[in-house]
């Protein structure tokens, strides 16, 4: 990566207090084209990828049989997990509440529920992975924030660190005039089948992040980039793999990964990635053994009949463990006014908690899933 000198000419006269604009250069950054790229990388490296790369198909064949519920709950978790390396958490109630049709939201789980709905993107658009796409991933994650110009690339200057202006910024992305070129570089090298798979991920989420192409959600479009690769390249056919979960265990080592990627050692990322690969999985395997726990343990709390919809509500509860009567409508076609037949039941065993989320809406919850996911994302965040 190469770096410009640019004028620093900020508009408006003097800031509030009297204090004049700063005046002066900055360097924004020239992302190294990469659609020929010879990616060469340490014999180790790459023995760890190709590690990883198995475990993720090991991961996805074995929840094969089981889509339905896990399906959700780990791109629901994987959502989470990006959006927290962003330092944007919520408890897995408030995650839930959010998702509630005509539910009250707080704004971190509005923002990760948005972030959940980029991440199906992903998945959806897979097949074809273009400049469209992405931008899809970003109206998705910035909806609820029009100010960010969701699903447009910017047109002004970002950087990160520093302070009100890019001078002496830790890192300014590419003058906006180069971001069109830069993408279409970027999905030309995604789409090679000469470069193997993981470490072809790592380095264009790399890129991706380098070249900075939206004013904010770069980092949760990049990571939900990585899922539409994942799948685009076959390693996922059914599930999402928490990688941003595994991210999540070292941001330090992480962050300090894209910057030697922009150095050009491209190694740190790729080991970044095989190395959460491992501790993502290792987390989804946790989560997905405690679901089916908690699910065969209400198998003898429940008593309704073999052919009830309480059954099919249990069902639900573990990939939705926050519901109100609209859910239920909506998922399983219980008709509103008889939710609380299904519902019922199922408090009265101690499985669910009802509350309310917003005046005249009843809500139940699953505190036992709820801990659960919780957990998994204590897990996420666990240093060392």
């Amino acid at each position: 990566m190469t770096y410009e000198d640019v004028r620093w000419e900020p508009q408006g006269g003097r800031r509030a207090g009297g204090a004049r604009p700063g005046y002066g250069t900055y360097h924004p950054s020239v992302p190294a084209s990469i659609a020929d790229l010879v990616l060469e990388l340490p014999a180790r490296v790459l023995a760890d990828a190709e590690s990883a790369s198995r475990e993720i198909a090991r991961f996805d064949a074995e929840l094969g049989g089981e889509i339905a519920p896990f399906a959700a709950v780990l791109l629901r978790s994987e959502s989470a997990a990006s959006s927290q390396i962003e330092n944007l958490t919520a408890t897995a109630r408030a995650i839930g509440e959010a998702e509630l049709p005509g539910g009250k939201a707080r704004r971190n789980a509005e923002m990760i529920v948005a972030n959940t709905a980029a991440m199906k993107a992903a998945v959806a658009l897979s097949d074809t992975v273009d400049a469209d796409a992405i931008l899809a991933m970003h109206r998705a994650v910035m909806i609820n924030d029009p100010r960010h110009t969701p699903g447009a690339f910017r047109t002004e200057t970002v950087w990160i660190g520093g302070g009100s202006t890019p001078i002496g910024a830790t890192f300014v992305g590419p003058r906006h005039e180069l971001i069109a070129g830069a993408i279409a570089d970027l999905i030309a090298f995604a789409r090679r089948a000469d470069v193997p798979a993981l470490p072809q991920i790592a380095v264009g989420h790399a890129q991706f992040e380098t070249v900075h192409p939206f004013t904010d959600g770069n980092g949760r479009t990049g990571r939900a980039l990585v899922q539409a690769l994942l799948r685009n390249k076959g390693l996922t056919r059914q599930v999402t793999v928490p990688v941003s979960a595994g991210l999540l265990a070292d941001t330090d080592a992480y962050f300090a990964a894209l910057t030697s990627y922009r150095d050009g050692d491209a190694a740190p990322i790729v080991e970044s990635f095989s190395h959460a690969t491992i501790l993502a999985i290792a987390n989804g395997r946790q989560l997905v053994a405690d679901l089916r726990e908690i699910r065969e343990s209400w198998n003898g709390v429940i008593t309704a009949r073999s052919d009830s919809s309480v059954w099919k509500v249990a069902d639900l509860l573990t990939r939705r463990p926050v519901v109100n009567a609209v859910l239920l409508a909506q998922e399983l076609g219980i008709e509103s006014t008889n939710a609380h037949r299904y519902l019922n039941p199922l408090t009265a065993a101690g499985i669910l908690i009802e509350t309310t989320n917003g005046p005249r809406n009843r809500v139940w919850r699953s505190p036992d899933v709820l801990a659960t996911l919780d957990a998994f994302a204590e897990r996420a965040g666990r240093r060392g």
